[in-house]
Order: C-alpha cells, then structure tokens, then sequence
C-alpha cells in the first residue's frame, strides 16, 4: 500500500495565541502558521499591537512591519486589566497548544 499524499500541512489541528510584541514571538508564530497552524494574535482593544503603527504605512492604511507579523494569523482583542479578559483568555489557552509571549527580563546582579 502506497500513502497517498495530503494536501494539509503538517501542523494543521495545532492552535496557537500569539500575545506578544515586537518581532521574536510574533515572528515565531508567523512561521508556525505558515506551517498549517491556526494562528489568534491577542490585542488589545484600544490601539491594538504596536506594530499595527510601525514602519512604512501602505495606501490602505496597514504598514508594512504589520502586514509581515499579521501574516497567517486572526486577530481578536482581549482587555487582559479586566477580570473578565483574564478568564476569556485563561478559557482560550486551555484550548491552545502554543503560547507565543513575550518573556519578562531577569534582573541580573552583578
């Protein structure tokens, strides 16, 4: 028996939250998606991520640093300072194999 080939991807089922900014995680995520995975960039609700206003805007108003890091994604907007964003998104993370943040940086004594 021969496989047949597939037209999916190979991370088609795997569900990923990117809820960071600026390049590194948001970038990882892009990839993922290109991968097959189904991509939800968390933002917030006023002004959304700040690559949304970044670099060289276009003639319909998105600039060029946003379109390259929304690639493959869906956007929604979660108010993580309100109690009820917290468990919306504590709610969408049980569902989601990746989580694509920003990781906070260490204090270092020297």
């Amino acid at each position: 028996m021969n496989p047949q080939p597939s037209d999916e991807l190979p991370l088609t089922g795997i569900r990923v939250i990117d809820v960071a900014t600026m390049i590194a995680a948001p970038y990882c995520a892009s990839i993922l998606g290109e991968f097959g995975a189904e991509v939800l960039k968390v933002e917030h609700p006023v002004g959304g991520d700040a690559c949304r206003n970044f670099g060289t805007p276009t003639s319909r108003g998105d600039t060029l640093t946003w379109l390259s890091e929304a690639r493959n994604k869906k956007s929604v907007t979660i108010d993580l300072h309100r109690p009820e964003g917290v468990g919306l998104f504590k709610a969408l993370v049980a569902k989601t194999d990746i989580l694509c943040e920003r990781r906070k940086k260490e204090k270092r004594h020297y």
